[in-house]
């Protein structure tokens, strides 16, 4: 799918290649794959560590493919799901034909920067940088070049862009770098895809990011989403899901439901309003709340995410 309506033309011949998209929490990894892939793949807010499994966009354009690789952001915590993250994102970057480094440009570098930029230091040869928001007023990617050049010595300019994920600024020059780093080689998914999530995958993640987006403190943290049920219905004109929000506590599950139910409501709402947006038929979501106490201490838990 092109970025913003244009093409991109490769220098020569079909190329075809995965990206592993790394940075720091918040630094804007899940909005750039989106606005590049022109569709919502990542769901995005300004939580944390958003992002828990590694989810795949898929851009298209002249017979050519990458599959970007939307890792958990990199976050330094020895608790057992920050380090199932971290995991996570190690192994994409080995697995990867490219190495895509996002930087947020409003923050100062600091020990969780320091982690990642040590963690593609052995992959320099294949790592392109995008020091990201360059939009914003607090942007200072002056700085961020410095701390680049003295920790990253071995990544030439010519790898590095000032982008803006938000408006989409420089983001074509971005793809088109990204082409050159992939190998040549057949597209593995239709042309038609802009991602490869399951259908129940897809729908957990935008009910999680609207729990995100509309709770606050250690509530969205606390939170899983579990599909227990899917049946399509009318001759495929509409899916109806029953879902769970799945809290650790109680005191979680009364602030997820709201007073007269008004939290959940809410969350349902935006969900189904997005739903609309991304399948071709109508989603009816039964939604719902328990508790799984401590389900973050259970290791049965922390191997879904992948």
């Amino acid at each position: 799918m092109p970025v913003d309506g244009q093409e991109v033309s490769p220098a020569s011949g079909a190329r075809c290649g995965t990206v592993a998209v790394i940075g720091r929490p918040s630094s804007g990894k899940s909005t750039l794959i989106n606005k590049i892939c022109g569709a919502k793949v990542s769901i995005v807010s300004p939580a944390p560590q958003t992002t828990r499994n590694s989810i795949r966009g898929i851009v298209n354009y002249s017979g050519s493919q990458i599959i970007f690789i939307d890792t958990p952001g990199y976050h330094d915590s020895d608790k057992k799901l920050n380090l199932k993250l971290q995991a996570i994102s190690r192994d994409r970057l080995v697995e990867s034909d490219c190495i895509l480094y996002v930087i947020d440009s409003t923050r100062s570098p600091g020990q969780e920067e320091e982690s990642v930029s040590e963690l593609v230091k052995d992959f320099s040869s294949r790592v392109i940088i995008a020091v990201n928001k360059t939009d914003c007023p607090r942007a200072s990617s002056g700085f961020v070049r410095l701390y680049i050049e003295k920790v990253l010595p071995d990544i030439p300019s010519y790898r590095i862009f000032e982008v803006s994920a938000k408006t989409g600024e420089n983001t074509q020059a971005l793809l088109d770098s990204l082409i050159l780093m992939v190998p040549e080689g057949q597209p593995l998914y239709p042309v038609d895809f802009y991602t490869d999530q399951e259908v129940d995958f897809r729908i957990a993640e935008i009910i999680r990011e609207k729990v995100m987006l509309n709770t606050r403190d250690e509530i969205p943290h606390s939170v899983y989403v579990e599909i227990s049920d899917m049946e399509m219905k009318r001759n495929g004109k509409e899916l109806f899901v029953r879902a769970f929000l799945v809290a650790e506590r109680e005191s979680q599950k009364a602030v997820l439901i709201g007073r007269g139910a008004s939290m959940i409501r809410k969350i349902k709402e935006e969900s189904t309003a997005d739903f609309r947006k991304i399948f071709p038929y109508y989603v009816i979501l039964d939604l719902q709340v328990k508790v799984n106490k401590n389900w973050r201490q259970k290791d049965s838990l922390i191997k879904r995410f992948n």
